[in-house]
């Protein structure tokens, strides 16, 4: 059977569908850094007209496309971004750059529809499917299997699934395990568990063994639809399977049981974190401090910078939880706690980022009466951190309801040399 002159066909002309409900088309921006290799050619192009564009590809290609690695994805999806049509263009003149030389390797097809994906141009990955077999060049299934990833890519889940079918009609390029994954990310993604899973068993029932990008896809579709359990079930197979998790799927184990506050749980999950080897990325330490946060446990908080000690986390995270330690010492008036936490935090090179975090501490410092040590702390934090406004606004307000009128006034004048009146 040729794909072009038979069903493909009949997949065209019931049109390119994007059912209601399914999946909104995705608007994607790429920012080209400054050190993208794509980024001089990508503002040559931009500048060109619409009438000299494939003369002015053809010019770099000569110039120096030919001749050193290049990735065409990045500039397709910033030309999608700034102009659509002349990331057509590009498509176009890819296409007619390999018919004309009688292109025949399947590699350069596929690749070439993958990116019509990233310029979110379905037809034309059709016609790419097309032209390969008007020039006698029998598609894979690899071909088709980027098709289908274009199409869902788009919303068009209609096309996607006609395509489906026609592979599993077909000896030539039957479905593969890519092409069930396929499904399987686009549903984990939508956060449909109950479609993802049936493609889940659809592909077993094929005899494709669940490999770690399956895995993955499924256990973040079934957190982000609630269904913890079965999440837990999946992540118990794959561990007894002896496939090691990926980071993703790690972070969104313990999302899910920072959701339902398993803190039981999430110690034992902790543990076994750390003795793999593995530690806490910055997005971990920032769902364990929420919920510590939340939850008012300071002991598990104490825990945590010992554990985040050993991790070498991202330098915006151990802040934030020596912050929030001291931030729940305040609230409950330990201020011998929150002194020596304070000192330990200011003794490894950090130091309050956040007014809220300061204005909780002196609070606590005034329902205690604790005026001298008030001092010191203010003291201490001098040249470390900048007082705000409100922070002045605080104080004032503070030492008048004391009675404290020589503090007061040392304080206004601080507030008046810092440029607030």
């Amino acid at each position: 059977m040729v794909l072009g002159n038979g069903v493909l066909k009949s997949v065209m002309k019931r049109g390119l569908r994007r059912p209601f409900g399914i999946l909104p088309t995705t608007s994607q921006i790429l920012v080209c850094n400054k050190s993208s290799k794509s980024e001089p050619l990508l503002l040559r192009l931009l500048q060109e007209p619409i009438s000299g564009f494939k003369i002015a590809l053809d010019f770099e290609e000569d110039l120096k496309l030919s001749n050193h690695p290049f990735s065409w994805g990045p500039l397709v999806t910033a030309l999608r971004s700034s102009s659509p049509q002349k990331a057509q263009l590009v498509l176009e003149w890819k296409l007619e750059k390999m018919l004309k030389k009688h292109e025949r390797d399947h590699h350069c097809y596929s690749e070439l529809i993958s990116l019509c994906e990233k310029a979110q141009n379905v037809p034309f990955a059709m016609r790419v499917c097309t032209s390969m077999e008007a020039h006698g060049i029998r598609p894979t299934s690899t071909v088709l299997n980027s098709l289908i990833s274009t199409c869902l890519s788009s919303g068009n889940v209609m096309t996607a699934l006609s395509l489906f079918e026609i592979m599993e009609r077909s000896e030539d390029y039957k479905p593969n395990s890519v092409t069930y994954n396929a499904f399987i990310s686009f549903y984990s993604k939508l956060g449909d568990a109950k479609a993802m899973q049936a493609w889940f068993s659809a592909r077993k029932a094929a005899g494709f063994c669940s490999d770690i990008q399956v895995y993955e896809s499924v256990i973040l579709g079934l957190v982000k639809s609630k269904d913890f359990d079965t999440a837990d079930r999946f992540y118990e197979e794959m561990m007894l399977s002896g496939i090691t998790p990926t980071v993703a799927i790690l972070e969104t184990m313990l999302d899910g049981l920072c959701e339902r506050k398993k803190l039981g749980k999430i110690k034992v999950f902790l543990k076994f974190l750390l003795d793999g080897g593995w530690g806490l990325n910055g997005k971990m330490a920032e769902k364990l401090l929420a919920l510590y946060l939340e939850q008012g446990k300071v002991e598990e908080m104490e825990e945590l910078l010992g554990v985040l000690a050993m991790s070498n986390p991202d330098p915006r995270v151990l802040p934030q939880v020596h912050c929030g330690i001291i931030r729940m010492y305040a609230s409950a008036d330990r201020l011998d706690d929150v002194e020596y936490c304070v000192g330990r935090m200011l003794k490894v090179g950090m130091s309050f980022t956040c007014p809220d975090d300061i204005e909780k501490i002196i609070c606590s410092y005034f329902r205690r009466s604790a005026y001298e040590r008030l001092e010191m702390f203010l003291e201490r934090i001098h040249g470390s951190y900048l007082i705000t406004k409100s922070t002045f606004d605080l104080l004032v307000a503070g030492y008048r309801r004391a009675g404290l009128s020589e503090k007061l006034d040392l304080v206004v004048k601080d507030m008046k040399l810092a440029g607030f009146s």
